[in-house]
């Protein structure tokens, strides 16, 4: 029977287990799926089959820049204590690394690293260490300067938030104090232009029902919104924001100063979006000594 890319998907999908062991299991049990779970299982591959539907909503980001080019990586676990884990930090790295040659995600996923493939390297630790691990995104920007930083780091380059900053002319020194204010103001986008078009109507769509309820005329309300809706706009732009620095300037003007443009910028935070499951240990202990 054909192995199709659809079936070595599911397999995976519904297993943890990586691309090349999957697409494996399918070939000796002749694309009879249940077989190849069971296939997986006796090959010790079932660790990290069990483990693959549990929330992995912890972990790292990683950072690496190499010339005019940044890449930033997140990598999930299930708990803190394993981004605290020397091998779990190693893999990472490498992975950061292989990001430098990279175009998205899914082509990181199948990058050599060492001999495997990305996603098999996570598959062999999700079974050594015992936890549930994903690579969740990958971002990168390039420019003539492209600086760095890490917010709460486990080690270089790895941290809960890694920002990166592309900028045309200007030094790695001012660069670097941009990256420090984006990830504490955590910027929607770089300018009006990159923002969210929906996001700013349904900004729009509050503003004009806030202003309705002053109960002012229809002239007075219009200024009301365009003065809010600039201000939502300075405050979500990077270029618009307040810099940290001296607040007296925006970043856009403090560029200038500096002799520089911003490009890009990309902020990965460690689990930002994912719906964490709580946890109580306590009930659970007790289930088990009650069920033991």
């Amino acid at each position: 029977m054909a192995i199709t890319a659809k079936m070595v998907k599911e397999l995976r999908d519904s297993t943890g287990a990586g691309m090349m062991d999957a697409k494996k299991a399918l070939t000796e049990t002749d694309g009879d799926m249940e077989a190849a779970v069971d296939w997986l299982r006796t090959k010790g591959l079932a660790k990290a089959a069990k483990k693959s539907g549990r929330t992995a909503a912890e972990g790292l980001v990683a950072l690496a820049v190499e010339g005019g080019k940044g890449v930033a990586v997140e990598v999930n676990s299930e708990t803190d204590f394993v981004a605290k884990n020397a091998d779990f930090q190693e893999m990472v790295k490498g992975i950061a690394a292989a990001a430098l040659s990279a175009a998205d995600v899914e082509a990181l996923a199948a990058a050599d690293m060492g001999g495997k493939s990305v996603a098999d390297t996570i598959t062999d630790k999700i079974a050594t260490i015992g936890e549930n691990m994903s690579l969740r995104r990958m971002a990168s920007v390039e420019g003539d300067v492209v600086a760095s930083y890490v917010h709460n780091a486990a080690a270089a380059g790895l941290g809960q938030i890694g920002v990166l900053v592309a900028l045309k002319g200007g030094d790695e020194a001012f660069g670097k104090q941009v990256a420090m204010h984006i990830a504490a103001a955590n910027p929607l986008a770089l300018g009006e232009a990159d923002l969210d078009p929906a996001a700013v109507e349904k900004e729009r769509q509050v503003q004009i029902d806030i202003a309705k309820e002053s109960g002012k005329p229809d002239a007075v309300i219009e200024k009301m919104i365009v003065g809010r809706m600039k201000k939502y706009i300075a405050e979500s732009t990077l270029l618009g924001q307040a810099f940290v620095v001296n607040p007296d300037l925006t970043v856009e003007k403090a560029a200038a100063e500096a002799g520089a443009e911003v490009l890009g910028f990309v902020r990965l935070e460690v689990g930002e979006g994912i719906e964490k499951k709580e946890e109580d240990f306590a009930a659970e202990v007790a289930a088990a000594v009650k069920g033991s």
